[in-house]
């Protein structure tokens, strides 16, 4: 029989946000697949965790995909986790999913913490229809091109922003979107300097 391919949510700052199914899960398997093995490693040492860990990230290969679908096959299960939040959400775990599902091997969700959802949830914008966006490009023209394709939809967009281009997007986002359009603004969920704050682009 085939090992199980479990995509497990994270916390995305309080360490108390992992489920106790998700620590069963992360104890039991034979492998955890992460984005980052050293801040992973932070998690495991909190939990008490010793399973072995390989790093799986977005310069992993499909040699690296080939090697742990192979160990699924044979019978061995796997966790796959991100550096923080939902695997496979703004984030290459969507590839070994594919392969995985490809060989036939089962797929089980273990939900949890997503920045996304979270930041969403305490923003006080218009949540019963959302896009999610995800990163934008990083090239100040691209960037521009596709908030200019964003503005024609009705509703709330979620969208991550690194924190040294956070100023920069703002002041498009004024040119596109207009002084009026209301955003908010959350970093450092769930941590000790949360912030959310929604104002008029203006």
């Amino acid at each position: 029989m085939s090992g199980i391919l479990y995509i497990v949510a994270t916390p995305i700052g309080n360490l108390e946000d992992l489920s106790p199914r998700a620590v069963n899960v992360l104890k039991e398997v034979d492998l955890i697949a992460a984005e980052d093995t050293r801040r992973t490693a932070i998690l495991l040492r909190a939990y008490e965790i010793s399973t072995s860990m390989t790093a799986y990230h977005e310069h992993s290969d499909e040699r690296c995909t080939r090697g742990l679908v192979d160990q699924l096959v044979a019978g061995n299960s796997i966790a796959l986790v991100s550096d923080a939040g939902t695997p496979a959400i703004s984030d290459p775990g969507y590839r070994l999913v594919r392969a995985v599902q490809r060989a036939g091997v089962q797929v089980v969700p273990l939900p949890g913490a997503c920045a996304a959802i979270a930041a969403l949830s305490c923003s006080g914008v218009a949540s019963d229809h959302f896009f999610f966006e995800g990163f934008l490009p990083a090239k100040a023209g691209a960037r521009r091109h596709r908030l200019e394709e964003l503005s024609a939809l009705g509703y709330t967009i979620v969208i991550y922003e690194a924190p040294h281009r956070l100023y920069d997007t703002l002041a498009v986002m004024l040119v596109v979107f207009g002084a009026g359009r209301v955003v908010a603004l959350a970093r450092e969920l769930t941590k000790t300097f949360e912030t959310v704050k929604r104002a008029p682009l203006g």
